[in-house]
């Protein structure tokens, strides 16, 4: 394609980017999908273009967190980067990133099903594939077409694979890839025993048998091994251990690096985090950023808008964390529970394209661990009806279940709580419309941060 097609192209796009953003609609990823039309290379031509090259990551759950992680991490090694931070992650959002955006280094995050193709164009220097659980049934279907995807590009990709150990569909990966990078969890305090109720019935690639647990982290993830002795969890190359989860206010950690081992800190709650932040470590470090820089950036990293980011509204502290599917709002609840401050709680469940129409989901996620709260839980959004049966089920003494479905509303009602905090879960176009409320208060930047 001629430079002169491309630079047309790129101006249209940027013309129609600025027209949308007027209009208030925001303009990720439709400006991206004119250049496409007009230049169906722009994305190779764009990335080829990085002087430092590109990494991509991809995930069902902590693709935006880990993203700003690395951010912070890249930064601090002197990267400019071309980032898509506001979580376009299919081709038009990576076209419009690379089209609006000027750096030296493409940091993108990567939807589950785009990424063959996405990569195939960016040729990254390497590929994180951090996790896969059970999400949005109506649109990906079962795991086993992601894995068969997501294993031709550990196979085809010319940059290095980045696996997690800890999860055995991610793991296996690693039979085709040239050189792959493990991480993993190795403190077994923070594990358990038992598997979740919605956990993966993971299975060894070479016999079929199912692998046997001698712990589970989040989830299926955890150490696991083939009763035939086929296949076991691989030995990882960064790990975390010693790790205090300390509610809300974030955790601690010591974070091995190729056997150096540091004291971690990190501002985002919960074991799943943890997880979000060995991976970047990993990631950051098959790119030969230093020990050093990787651990300031943990440290210095802070939470993306509604991944467990706080904010104030009308004098009280308030927390935004988004739940998508079973295995990561468990994570969510079993951090609400291990925080020591009251809390009022806003569930906000929504049923659109973004979100998956399926709402099947919340009655795989373990709200049991909500039973034993004694303040009112309110529920919110398009499902806020079919929510509170579920919490009705899960144990919630039906006094203590206030159903609004309008969200200002709900807002409002909540925000007259006596709680030490206010915690909003809401599914992503949920976590929007709060965003937009938000905005609307002062409580929150009108832009992406």
């Amino acid at each position: 394609m001629s430079t002169v097609r491309l630079a047309l192209a790129s101006a249209v796009a940027r013309a129609a980017a600025i027209a949308l953003r007027a209009s208030g609609s925001g303009g990720t990823s439709a400006p991206g999908k004119i250049l496409l039309a007009l230049a169906p290379d722009a994305i190779a031509q764009r990335s080829a273009a990085l002087d430092r090259g590109s990494a991509v990551i991809s995930a069902t759950n902590g693709k935006t967190t880990t993203s700003s992680i690395v951010a912070e991490i890249m930064r601090g090694d002197g990267a400019t980067l071309v980032h898509n931070r506001a979580g376009a992650n299919m081709a038009g959002g990576i076209a419009a990133t690379l089209n609006d955006q000027r750096g030296d280094f493409g940091l993108f995050e990567v939807d589950e099903f785009w990424l063959a193709s996405l990569v195939s164009q960016l040729r990254p220097r390497s590929v994180l594939l951090a996790n896969l659980f059970r999400d949005q049934l109506d649109r990906y279907g079962e795991l086993d077409l992601i894995v068969d995807r997501w294993r031709d590009v550990a196979a085809s990709a010319t940059g290095r694979i980045v696996l997690n150990a800890d999860d055995p569909l991610v793991a296996g990966l690693g039979a085709v890839a040239h050189n792959p990078l493990f991480y993993g969890i190795e403190d077994l305090t923070v594990g358990s025993d038992n598997p979740q109720h919605a956990s993966e019935q993971a299975c060894c690639p070479v016999c079929g048998e199912q692998f046997s647990y001698s712990r589970f982290f989040v989830g299926h993830l955890g150490h696991y091994y083939c009763p035939q002795g086929h296949f076991q969890r691989p030995t990882p190359q960064v790990t975390a251990s010693d790790i205090a989860l300390n509610g809300l206010g974030g955790s601690t950690f010591t974070l091995a690096i190729d056997g150096r081992s540091y004291g971690a800190e990190l501002a985002m709650p919960g074991l799943y985090n943890v997880y979000n932040a060995v991976a970047a470590a990993a990631l950051a470090n098959s790119l030969g950023v230093s020990d050093e820089t990787i651990v300031t950036g943990i440290r210095d990293a802070r939470p993306a808008f509604g991944r467990a980011e706080t904010v104030e509204i009308a004098g009280r502290a308030c927390s935004i964390m988004l739940i998508k599917n079973p295995a990561g709002t468990n994570e969510v609840l079993r951090t609400l529970a291990s925080d020591p401050l009251n809390q009022d709680l806003l569930i906000v469940l929504n049923d659109q394209i973004a979100d998956g129409r399926d709402i099947s989901w919340i009655w795989d996620a373990d709200f049991e661990q909500l039973a034993q709260s004694q303040r009112v839980i309110t529920c919110s959004g398009g499902r806020a009806v079919e929510l509170g049966l579920r919490l009705k089920y899960a144990g919630v003494d039906p006094e203590r279940i206030s159903v609004r479905p309008v969200l200002d509303e709900a807002l409002a009602a909540t925000l007259d709580g006596d709680g030490e905090r206010l915690v909003i879960l809401p599914t992503y176009t949920a976590m929007l419309a709060v965003r937009e409320l938000l905005v609307s208060r002062g409580a929150a930047p009108g832009s992406f941060q």
